[in-house]
């Protein structure tokens, strides 16, 4: 086959066509390993689960398990559902879902014992090697339902941990990933036959031989020192990290360039709404957990204004402990910010629920770092998806909300306006009297504040700006004529 040389033509089109963003090739790279991985790592036996060592979970074939205790059926399936999206967003298969209703989960194998003979026998028929329970497993129900269903079996928390541990990219996400996963594993260390001997040498009933007497310690013990030496390294990496964060947190801050935090659930499509407002090019999946490092955006308003846009982790219900600590330096952006963009679900079933979540665990971090919590703007996403009743019980509850998609567009000129009303709340509206000697603060102005009106005087020029209110005090010598009334509308 001979090859065809490019004419110029040809290469005029090349260079015209679309090239790829960052997001863009984030996502290609991403579908690739993971049909990679489940190439490589698909198994039907049971494996042998008695290592101590943490296992990278290989979630192929899986059958799902929740116990119902409160909250009606319908609120119980969309948990299930829930947990089917977490387990296809690991890269896994869901065979079947099991739901049996309780008061309380069983302590000692989560779910009744007739339950665990009938998930035994559907494990069996299906072939499936793993069962994911949707909750927090205690060691003894880990242990009771392996036992018994001679199969693998993780929890939640582990699951959005290996979800973690895939998708996190930067060297932060991924020590932040680390240590949430030791700190889960430190707890559920066990061990079996040889694991639980002594390590200590010489010859028997000699209690080990000269300087080796004593009860030694177990592989369990070892294991768990070694744990705690990681944890404390890593959380000394991660501190350095943090102080690296907080050094361009105050740059950012001290450019008094407006802070916006897209906070809200996962997959409620806060990267597809930064994409929207700031061509930002970011990864965007119809998944899970697909944004886990915080990315952040430069963004001029229609008013001309310029803002620093951050998109945050997403939260998911029951998010585990471990995770809010590991990642609290990245869940700080959000209040470090000047206004915070509530994004919600609006095609969920139960939107309210998701606010409610995200609600709380801002609220936690705010009660332990001592600091209040943003203004917030709510903004209900994937109105194009959405069920119109759904959509009309939020109009009746919620107040002062923007509806938006990030697909199609709508609503976000309305967003757009609503954020610059907002931080106009937050400005100073003054007039200030320039030199014309200082021509760098003009522009200055003219980057960081809103200039609504600029006249030239035998002294300097006259701006009649919106700022704010921590640049109006730097900028105080210059201020002739503080708030003024407000502007008449256009």
């Amino acid at each position: 086959m001979t090859d065809t040389p490019m004419n110029d033509r040809d290469i005029d089109d090349s260079l015209r066509a679309p090239q790829p963003t960052t997001g863009d090739l984030d996502l290609e790279a991403r579908s690739s390993l993971r049909r990679l991985t489940r190439a490589a790592t698909h198994v039907t036996d049971a494996e042998d689960i008695t290592e101590v060592e943490y296992r990278q979970l290989r979630l192929e074939r899986v059958i799902l398990l929740g116990v119902w205790t409160q909250g009606t059926l319908a609120e119980a399936e969309a948990a299930m559902g829930e947990l089917a999206a977490l387990a296809e967003t690991a890269g896994s298969e869901v065979l079947e879902s099991v739901l049996q209703r309780r008061d309380k989960p069983d302590p000692g194998t989560y779910i009744g014992s007739g339950k665990v003979a009938e998930l035994r026998d559907i494990v069996k028929a299906t072939g499936a090697d793993t069962v994911i329970a949707d909750g927090e497993l205690s060691p003894g129900q880990l242990v009771a339902l392996e036992d018994k269903l001679d199969a693998k079996v993780i929890d939640r928390t582990m699951l959005i941990l290996d979800i973690f541990a895939q998708h996190a990219k930067s060297k932060e996400g991924k020590a932040q990933v680390s240590l949430a996963q030791m700190q889960y594993l430190i707890t559920r260390l066990r061990g079996w036959g040889h694991s639980l001997s002594r390590q200590a040498g010489g010859r028997a009933g000699s209690n080990g031989g000269v300087g080796l007497r004593g009860p030694g310690e177990t592989k369990i013990e070892t294991d768990r020192r070694r744990l705690r030496q990681d944890m404390a390294r890593i959380r000394k990496e991660l501190e350095g990290m943090k102080t690296s964060r907080e050094i361009k947190r105050a740059r950012r801050k001290a450019g008094h360039l407006p802070r916006i935090a897209i906070a809200g659930y996962t997959n409620a499509g806060k990267s597809s709404l930064l994409n929207a407002l700031t061509g930002a090019g970011v990864l965007v999946e119809d998944a899970l957990f697909a944004t886990l490092d915080p990315t952040t955006r430069r963004a001029e308003l229609r008013d001309g204004r310029t803002v620093i846009m951050t998109d945050t982790v997403g939260f998911v219900r029951h998010l585990p402990t471990q995770l809010v600590e590991a990642f609290r330096s990245t869940l700080e952006e959000i209040l470090e910010a000047d206004l915070i963009l509530h994004v919600v679900d609006g095609s969920d079933p139960f939107p309210l629920e998701q606010i409610r979540t995200v609600n709380t665990v801002i609220g936690d971090i705010a009660a332990e770092q001592k600091a209040e919590v943003p203004p917030e703007l709510l903004v209900v996403n994937k109105v194009d998806l959405a069920d119109p009743a759904t959509l009309a019980e939020m109009r009746h509850v919620l107040d002062d909300v923007v509806f938006t998609s990030a697909a199609t567009g709508e609503g976000i000129a309305e967003l757009e306006t609503r954020i610059e009303l907002a931080l106009n709340a937050m400005d100073a509206h003054v007039s200030v009297l320039i030199p014309f000697d200082r021509g760098d603060l003009v522009s200055r102005l003219h980057e960081q504040a809103t200039v609504l009106d600029e006249q030239y005087g035998a002294d300097g020029t006259v701006l009649d700006v919106r700022l704010p209110r921590s640049m109006a005090r730097e900028l105080e010598e210059f201020i002739v004529d503080p708030e003024l009334p407000e502007p008449e509308p256009a």
